[in-house]
């Protein structure tokens, strides 16, 4: 069975009952059969993975399990114990095994062990027991599912230390963990992986076949491409893209782990779907987002002016993936840094035009957000929109004035951006002090040019 789903399983907030609700009608409408439960900030998840779920907790869980087999979905919970656990403890085990019984009587039949972003080394006991983490971690697998296989038929999946390219190449997990995992874990088990990076551009055919001979089992792919739990200034509602429609053959599925913010979702998941269901091995992202947005739009119902169609398209390209803006976005820039490279005296009426056109569009957009009749979505998105508000106001301020005969080469000033109440605090002020280059180094930045004091 291809596995093709969405997984919960982010830093930061935890979906509601009424929007896991929603993902899981979406799901069936969209022909996805699977849903994985791990997210980081259920203090049962990763931190407290040695307790059990009370009974409130318990029921609720039940109650999503039971919603999920209704519509023919795959509940997959997964469980973190790796920050502390000792592999060769008899209480860790039976502590392991009274969580995932627990889950077992409420319904559920996969489970995944997840053993990513935690401290790569072992009790001394536990190394000289087994060597290398991956044996431990594989052999806690395999004693883990004959147990639960006690009680019934189930399944189980593993996500490694090194769940990506690079770590494995930084030797994370110790000298030749993947193949320690290959050769060891039961091939019927599949492995998580995200691909060259945590967060990946492109996830290639030969690197998933690489991969594959390396595990000796096709994948399972932990797809972070929409994730934004590690920068909480972005949202991304770019379309599914960069995984070639033939990638479908060589691994045992896809799984989308999307933005902390739910209502945010929908070009993701739709675009992702609809790269699932695609016949062929042709693939238009631009496409598949145009089709998204439409479906999307009546979400936008406003008590005040209506939503265009074109105006999203421009937000969901200023919000688009983490590689890259949509064209709409980088037109728009492309006209901005047009003109700051030029002196004010030489721009053109048509080189102004064609940048305050898009940016007042999207200023309006950002102010028509905040009359959505669709609550949620205006608060998953209003943070954002404020920020981008507040930053294309300024540009068209900014080029207004240099472009007004009467005020050119004076200073420019706005009332509404004023220091340390604008681009202020204490991290805005660290993020100044070192210079990202594009080849990924860092260099000391400029912090004279900061203002000094108490603030930033």
């Amino acid at each position: 069975m291809f596995l093709s789903g969405v997984i919960e399983g982010f830093y930061g907030p935890l979906w509601t009952v009424a929007e896991r609700r929603e993902l899981l009608d979406s799901m069936k409408a969209w022909g996805l059969n699977t849903y994985v439960y791990g997210p980081k900030d259920d203090l049962h998840h990763r931190v407290l993975w040695r307790e059990c779920y009370d009974a409130a907790a318990a029921a609720e869980l039940g109650e999503r399990i039971r919603a999920c087999a209704e519509r023919g979905i795959r509940f997959l919970y997964a469980l973190g114990p790796g920050l502390d656990i000792r592999y060769g403890a008899d209480a860790d085990f039976q502590a392991l095994r009274r969580r995932l019984e627990q889950l077992f009587d409420l319904g559920c039949r996969d489970f995944g062990l997840l053993f990513d972003d935690i401290p790569d080394r072992m009790h001394p006991e536990d190394a000289a027991r087994w060597g290398h983490l991956a044996s431990a971690q594989c052999d806690l697998t395999h004693r883990l599912r004959d147990a639960l296989r006690e009680r019934g038929e189930v399944r189980f999946h593993f996500c490694p230390t090194p769940y990506c390219g690079r770590m494995v190449a930084a030797k994370h997990g110790g000298e030749g963990y993947l193949e320690t995992v290959g050769r060891e874990l039961d091939p019927s088990i599949p492995v998580f992986w995200t691909g060259p990076e945590i967060v990946s551009e492109k996830i290639t055919l030969e690197h998933a076949a690489e991969l594959a001979r390396i595990l000796r089992r096709p994948p399972l792919i932990w797809d972070n491409l929409h994730a934004n739990d590690y920068d909480g200034r972005r949202l991304y509602c770019g379309p599914y893209s960069g995984r070639p429609p033939a990638l479908r053959g060589l691994v045992a599925g896809v799984l989308c782990n999307p933005n902390t913010e739910f209502p945010a979702n929908f070009p993701a998941l739709h675009t992702f779907a609809a790269w699932v269901r695609n016949p062929s091995d042709a693939w238009d992202p631009a496409e598949a987002q145009r089709s998204a947005l439409s479906d999307w739009l009546p979400r936008f119902a406003s008590a005040g002016q209506p939503v265009q169609p074109e105006d999203l398209a421009l937000f969901c390209d200023v919000f688009h993936l983490p590689y890259s803006e949509g064209p709409g976005a980088e037109a728009l820039r492309s006209a901005f840094d047009s003109l700051l490279s030029a002196d004010p005296s030489t721009w053109s009426t048509e080189a102004v035009r064609r940048f305050l056109g898009p940016a007042v569009r999207l200023r309006d957009f950002c102010v028509r957000v905040s009359e959505l009749r669709d609550r949620p979505l205006f608060q998953a998105l209003h943070r954002r929109v404020w920020e981008l508000r507040e930053e294309i106001d300024l540009d068209i301020k900014y080029v207004e004035h240099h472009a007004d005969p009467a005020r050119r080469g004076k200073p420019f000033h706005s009332d509404f951006h004023l220091p340390r109440t604008y681009r202020g605090g204490f991290v805005a002020s660290l993020q100044s002090r070192l210079h990202l280059r594009p080849d990924g180094s860092f260099s000391p930045g400029n912090p004279a040019a900061q203002s000094t004091g108490k603030g930033p």
